[in-house]
């Protein structure tokens, strides 16, 4: 779990309730005790500049490379995205995800929302999402597979080999399908 800014307590909480050990990670020898992570909701352009601050930021874009599953919500989708279409100055990203992703697509804090969502890989019934200053994918690659769209065909989750991205928050709703998912991913690499 990377532990640099964001939710990433609630994130660690779904993962232990379903018997992982869910541990933080904050510096470059800690990334090397984990077999999968997550990167939380926060702010991508703090995301950044402190993982580059602890010298995680060259290690992780190489273990992601290399084929560490990692599942980004919200901004950690952002920090996967090969394509930042509105970033700040200066802003990087981990990348490896084949997709062009617009930050805050949504608007504000007060614009946020929440819907239910049909993700077919994760059956019945439908995963309720909470979306918060939430990005949103304009893009894909050929390689990347949309889990889910909202209603106006907007790509909402998407997944590609090894990374596993939502625009929304299932922490925060106790929905575990996609953490689930997620650890299969772990398992099986």
């Amino acid at each position: 779990m990377l532990a640099l800014q964001g939710d990433f307590r609630e994130h660690i909480a779904v993962l232990r309730s379903l018997g992982a050990d869910a541990v933080p990670v904050k510096r470059p020898e800690e990334l090397s005790n984990v077999a999968g992570l997550v990167i939380p909701g926060g702010e991508s352009s703090v995301i950044d500049k402190l993982s580059r601050i602890s010298g995680l930021a060259e290690p992780l874009t190489a273990a992601i490379a290399g084929g560490l599953p990692v599942y980004g919500t919200c901004a950690g989708l952002i920090m996967l995205a090969d394509t930042v279409l509105d970033s700040i100055v200066g802003q990087q990203t981990f990348g490896g995800f084949d997709i062009a992703v617009r930050r805050n697509a949504f608007g504000s804090q007060l614009d946020s929302f929440e819907t239910d969502l049909d993700i077919p890989v994760l059956g019945d019934p439908l995963v309720h999402a909470v979306f918060i200053r939430a990005p949103i994918v304009e893009a894909v690659g050929a390689a990347v597979n949309v889990l889910a769209t909202l209603e106006d065909g907007r790509i909402v989750a998407v997944e590609q080999s090894n990374l596993l991205g939502t625009s929304f928050h299932p922490e925060m709703t106790g929905e575990t399908r996609f953490h689930e998912y997620f650890l299969r991913k772990v398992r099986s690499a």
